[in-house]
């Protein structure tokens, strides 16, 4: 496994975060698809629960026994439960930047971590201590996707009677 590119990638990601949000008003943070798919501010509210709560709790976890259970979480749920969708960008943000920064400074902490320790999973089986490890790196770009795709679409309601076919599709 090639930490130190996973570490750069988790490191530099709140910039990039903080730039996919960047100008958008607090009705646009807040707007949802038709889909029901969750807006930029809930996706933001997720990735900092994410940060406290999963990914960064498992890891350490399944490094120090693994053998030991974790603790119960849901995602879905808890936007909805925590009324994520209420709360101001801005602070949500920074919560993630701050949450993001212990878990670097807790993963530089570690002393030659075992990343093959197993989990086992009661639904998905077999998971090491790495396979969550490069997990956590790839869902900071999946949801990225996500407000990329939350702002395509936000723009393209911005001019109703005209094309943005010329632009490509998503």
């Amino acid at each position: 496994m090639d930490l130190p590119t996973l570490m750069a990638s988790m490191e530099s990601f709140p910039a990039a975060l903080a730039s996919g949000v960047t100008g958008l008003s607090d009705d646009d943070a807040r707007w949802k698809p038709p889909s029901g798919a969750w807006s930029v501010l809930e996706i933001v509210c997720h990735l900092a629960d994410e940060e406290a709560e999963d990914f960064r709790v498992r890891v350490l976890s399944t490094l120090e026994d693994p053998t030991k259970p974790w603790p119960g979480i849901d995602p879905e749920g808890s936007v909805t439960e925590r009324r994520s969708n209420e709360k101001i960008l801005a602070e949500e943000l920074g919560r993630f930047t701050r949450e993001r920064a212990e878990s670097i400074r807790l993963l530089r902490e570690l002393s030659e971590p075992n990343w093959d320790r197993t989990y086992r999973h009661p639904s998905i089986g077999d998971l090491r201590a790495g396979d969550i490890m490069v997990s956590w790196a790839v869902h900071d770009m999946l949801h990225l996707r996500q407000i990329a795709k939350r702002r395509y679409e936000l723009l393209s309601l911005a001019a109703p009677d005209f094309s943005h076919s010329y632009a490509g599709d998503w």
